[in-house]
C-alpha cells in the first residue's frame, strides 16, 4: 500500500510502499478516506514528542470505512464508516480501565505515534477506540472533529454552564468551539497571539463579542476559561477571589514547564483542551479530545 512514512525526526515525510496491514485480534482494517493534520502532527515531525515508533505512518484524525474484521471484532460491520482518534489502545486491566477511566490508562498508546496511523491507503485500529460517523458529515469535514472537535467539546462541557467564556489560543479545537458555543447562546471572548490581527478577525467571524491579545483584559469577566494555547497564559492574572493560583501543564508528552492557571478575572473556572503533566503526580488535570480529562485522584478538571 501506498503511505507517507517518518523515518527521522526534522526530515519530511518520504513516500513508500508498504506491506498491507493485517487486523489482529479485536481490530479493524479501514480503508482510509481522508486524515486532517494536526498540530501534535507537527510536533512528532518536530522532535518535540520524543518517543514515537519509528518509522511511522502519523496521523490520527482519520475516517475511512471497515475493510476486514479481526477475530473477536465484532463492534462494527464491512462497509462501515469509521473514525480513528489520539487514543489508539489501552492496557483494560489497570485501575482506570476496569473503572471506566481508560482513558488514563498509563500504557495508553496512541495513534500516529506509537501506532501506524492514517497517512496511507489502508490503516488498522483498535475496534474499541473507533467511532461511528453520522451521514450528515463527509469524509472531510469529520475528520477534524476526530481530535480538535473532541478537545473542543470536552473542554467546553468542564466549564460548566458558564455564559461568558474565554478561549485562550485560536487554533482548531478553538474555532470549532466558538461555533458550538455561540449555537448554545454563550458569549464567546477570543484570545489570540498579541498582534495576531489576521487570528483576532476570524474569531470575530465566528461570533466572538470581543477579540485581542492573551496580554490583554476583556471589559467583562469570565464565567470560564478555556485554554488551549501553546503558550499559556500571561502571569499576574490567574487569582481567584481568595487569591488562590494553581497550575497545569500542557501536553504531558512535550515536557513543557507549568503556566499559571486561569481561573479568569473575577473567579471564574478555568478547563483545559491538553493533557497535563508526567504520571504519577497526583492533583494535575488531564483532559481533552486526546481522552485525559480528570485528575489523578479522580476530581474532575474544571477548578
Amino acid at each position: 500500500m501506498r503511505a507517507q512514512l517518518l523515518t527521522r525526526s526534522k526530515q519530511p515525510l518520504a513516500a513508500a510502499d508498504l506491506p498491507q496491514p493485517r487486523p489482529g485480534p479485536g481490530q479493524l482494517l479501514i480503508a482510509v478516506k481522508a486524515c486532517a493534520v494536526c498540530r501534535t502532527d507537527l510536533h512528532i515531525l518536530d522532535g518535540e514528542l520524543a518517543q514515537p515508533k519509528l518509522p511511522l505512518v502519523p496521523g490520527h484524525e482519520i475516517v475511512g470505512t471497515v475493510v476486514e474484521r479481526g477475530p473477536d471484532a465484532d463492534r462494527f460491520a464491512i462497509d462501515d464508516r469509521v473514525g480513528v482518534p489520539w487514543l489508539g489502545w489501552t492496557c483494560g486491566v489497570c485501575e482506570y480501565c476496569r473503572s471506566g477511566r481508560e482513558n488514563l490508562c498509563d500504557q495508553a498508546r496512541f495513534t500516529g505515534y506509537q501506532i501506524d496511523g492514517g497517512y496511507a491507503e489502508l490503516t488498522v485500529a483498535d475496534q474499541r477506540y473507533c467511532f461511528a460517523i453520522p451521514e450528515c458529515f463527509d469524509d472531510v469535514e469529520a475528520a477534524p472533529l476526530l481530535c480538535a472537535g473532541l478537545i473542543g467539546y470536552r473542554t467546553l462541557r468542564l466549564a460548566g454552564a458558564g455564559e461568558r467564556i474565554g478561549i485562550y489560543g485560536f487554533g482548531a479545537a478553538a474555532h470549532i468551539i466558538a461555533q458550538v458555543a455561540r449555537h448554545q447562546g454563550r458569549q464567546v471572548f477570543a484570545f489570540t497571539r498579541p498582534g495576531d490581527m489576521a487570528a483576532q478577525d476570524f474569531a470575530r467571524s465566528l461570533g466572538a463579542i470581543w477579540a485581542g491579545g492573551s496580554d490583554e483584559t476583556p471589559a467583562e469577566p469570565l464565567d470560564a476559561a478555556l485554554i488551549f494555547a501553546p503558550v499559556g497564559c500571561p502571569d499576574g492574572v490567574g487569582r481567584d477571589e481568595e487569591g488562590r493560583r494553581g497550575g497545569v501543564r500542557r501536553h504531558s508528552y512535550e515536557r513543557h514547564p507549568a503556566v499559571p492557571l486561569f481561573p479568569a478575572v473575577g473567579g471564574a473556572t478555568g478547563a483545559f483542551g491538553r493533557q497535563s503533566d508526567s504520571p504519577g503526580r497526583r492533583g494535575i488535570s488531564r483532559i481533552g479530545a486526546r481522552g485525559r480529562h480528570q485528575h489523578r485522584d479522580g476530581q474532575l478538571s474544571a477548578f
